[in-house]
């Protein structure tokens, strides 16, 4: 079998309009941010359903969960709830600040955050809750808007899997929550090669965030430059970052985001035959999304069940050598040594995330799929499981 017949893990949507877009921003003279990343925020906001909403353009997600971390005022000394089951940068950015990732087991079915687990975790310096809606699977925002409520937190959605997404009827990105962040990272339901976005409805919070994503300056580059007058005076008001996001990015963004609803479909598609062919398989399936909320599938995660045949680990290797290849998400953060030795983490402390690590697999799905890929990778399942 040569490398072009395997099933990749994941391949970038990409068609000819987005390559045109690009094209087309190349040609422009305008390389960064202007007038397609305006556009593209704008747009964003439309699609969400709520052009009222700020939606903050930036070079990726983890610089998003970080903007919204310095926008609330998290600081050393603080703590930022976060869970267990998800990539480094949900709890590294907490670090950027100066302040304290707490890390709590998931649920077992949905393999979200435990917001009893977050409960038990909640000091008088906690200040954030910061839930993940992993594979794209919403977290109850009612239950997550409650608990801040109650316990007078602040709340960033990490969002990375979960365009387009609805909980209990209302898009993720419109809800309570003070921020939400969104990833276009190339494996992502819709990509900009990098890049990610940021939504609040807080304009305090916004103007904050569109200040300190390029080095805390009062003026955007884009209105410098493009303005008819004189205008080279820029006032440095904070100590800032580098976080735009670049206007050839924002093109292919703008034709990603129109066929969003389209690839999002095409991977329910996936995951929907995924579903019932292996229903009778010794197998842990990953939920769909209840009545009134939908799932984005941005990955499809088995769990192996004790009497399968083989391991996780097995099992990986053997589809590769079927030629599917697939991966792991996550190792949760408290196996990772920095998170480990730093927070004194135990594996007796995250029962759910550590067993779940041992079983889970993650299933090649991208909404680029032809039927006779969705029918090899489920052939190979079914092979060694079957």
């Amino acid at each position: 079998m040569t490398v072009d017949d395997r099933i990749p893990f994941a391949v970038p949507d990409i068609g000819e309009e987005e390559i045109q877009a690009v094209t087309d921003a190349l040609r422009s003279g305008w390389l960064t941010t202007g007038q397609n990343a305006a556009a593209f925020e704008k747009e964003f906001s439309a699609e969400l359903g709520d052009p009222s909403v700020h939606s903050i353009a930036v070079n990726s997600a983890t610089a998003g969960l970080h903007l919204a971390l310095d926008a609330l005022g998290v600081q050393p000394g603080d703590e930022v709830i976060v869970p267990d089951w998800t990539f480094t940068s949900t709890a590294e950015v907490v670090r950027y600040c100066g302040a304290t990732p707490v890390i709590v087991d998931v649920d077992p079915v949905t393999l979200n955050i435990d917001l009893e687990a977050a409960q038990r975790a909640v000091t008088e310096r906690t200040k954030v809750i910061m839930p993940v809606h992993f594979a794209g699977l919403a977290v109850d925002l009612n239950a997550v808007a409650a608990f801040a409520e109650r316990n007078g937190l602040r709340v960033v959605e990490d969002a990375a899997h979960a365009h387009p997404t609805t909980c209990n009827g209302v898009r993720v990105g419109l809800g309570s929550s003070d921020c939400i962040v969104f990833s276009f990272y190339a494996t992502k339901t819709m990509t900009t090669g990098e890049g990610g976005m940021v939504v609040t409805r807080d304009e305090a919070l916004a103007k904050r965030m569109r200040t300190m994503r390029l080095h805390g300056i009062s003026r955007d580059v884009f209105d410098r430059y493009t303005s008819d007058k004189p205008s080279w005076q820029y006032e440095v008001v904070a100590p800032g970052f580098k976080y735009n996001l670049t206007d050839t990015a924002a093109a292919m963004g703008r034709v990603q985001l129109k066929r969003a609803g389209q690839m999002r479909d095409a991977r329910a598609s996936i995951a929907a035959r995924y579903l019932e062919a292996f229903a009778d398989l010794p197998v842990q399936l990953p939920v769909d999304a209840a009545e009134g909320s939908s799932h984005s599938w941005h990955l499809f995660v088995l769990r192996l069940a004790d009497e399968a045949p083989i391991g996780r680990n097995e099992f990986i290797e053997k589809m590769s050598a079927l030629g599917v290849l697939c991966s792991v998400h996550f190792i949760p953060l408290h196996l990772h040594p920095y998170w480990r030795d730093s927070g004194d983490l135990q594996e007796s402390d995250f029962p759910v995330a550590a067993d779940a690590f041992r079983r889970a697999v993650s299933l090649p799905i991208f909404s680029a799929m032809t039927d006779a890929q969705v029918d090899r990778v489920i052939a190979a399942v079914r092979e060694l499981l079957g």
